[in-house]
């Protein structure tokens, strides 16, 4: 029977943040098997590992990358084998993690970019949403650093809040335009946003938190020219699974690195 860990990543409290599923010996698992487990353990991903290779499905499908899997991963291998640097081959590609001492992860994301978003009306008309929710000091754009993500900004904390939107039609337009998540951000300071994940792609609601998207995010913000150091997302608030994710930027390197803590889920949540 495959062992299949569990780890609440982003948070220290296994309560918080976001669940997700880890396999340390995933050889002998096919395509087949390893979607039938994440279908199984039912969280937003979970994470396959062989001989160095990383792979992630949610329930409903493969993905390219998942953040918070990736720390969850990361975070097992080190209380198995001890902290250090681990390098994940990934579907979006190659992919450093750094555990510290007291079991914090940092990843670094593959090359990022970001383009335009285009018209947003269809995606406001899903969302429930008027133009005039959204932030104009935060355009739309789609965000890239290992997933694609539609970056929405409001201008309002309690419009984040409010999330209500149509599923089949947003599953539907996230198909059409290879988007794993759309993230919905609210600007609290320069450095500190709260951020929401729908995630009808992967056959939930809203996912608690979203490490590929956070990293997605800092280019974002970047290429906005409105990237600091060090950005603190908070992320599943809304959803009474509390998550803190750090973002950090560094002037010589267009990657981004996103960082924090996981622990062990004891019973499934």
């Amino acid at each position: 029977m495959t062992n299949v860990l569990r780890y609440a990543a982003f948070t220290l409290d296994p309560a918080g943040g976001n669940p997700a599923g880890v396999v340390l010996d995933a050889r002998g698992l096919d395509d087949e098997g390893m979607q039938a487990i994440a279908a199984e353990v039912g969280y937003s991903e979970t994470a396959f590992v062989v001989d160095g290779s990383v792979r992630y499905f949610s329930p409903k499908a493969e993905v390219p990358f998942c953040g918070h899997a990736t720390v969850a991963t990361a975070v097992a291998l080190a209380e198995r084998d001890g902290p250090g640097e681990f390098v994940f081959s990934t579907p979006a590609g190659l992919v450093p993690v750094t555990v510290d001492d007291g079991l914090r992860a940092t990843l670094t994301s593959v090359e990022p970019h970001v383009e335009p978003a285009g018209d947003l009306a269809e995606v406001l008309d899903i969302l429930n949403w008027e133009p005039t929710d959204l932030d104009p000091d935060l355009p739309a754009r789609i965000a890239y650093a290992g997933a694609r993500h539609l970056v929405l900004s409001t201008a309002t904390r309690q419009r984040l809040a409010d999330l209500d939107y149509d599923f089949d039609r947003l599953l539907a337009y996230m198909l059409e335009r290879d988007l794993t998540t759309l993230q919905l951000v609210w600007q609290e300071s320069p450095t500190t946003f709260h951020v929401r994940d729908p995630f009808p792609v992967g056959g939930v609601v809203e996912d608690p938190a979203t490490g590929a998207a956070a990293a997605a995010f800092g280019a974002y913000l970047r290429e906005l020219g409105l990237g600091q150091p060090e950005i603190t997302l908070h992320q599943g608030d809304d959803l009474g699974r509390p998550s803190l994710i750090t973002v950090e930027l560094k002037p010589d390197d267009n990657r981004v690195r996103v960082s924090g803590n996981a622990v062990p889920i004891t019973a499934p949540a």
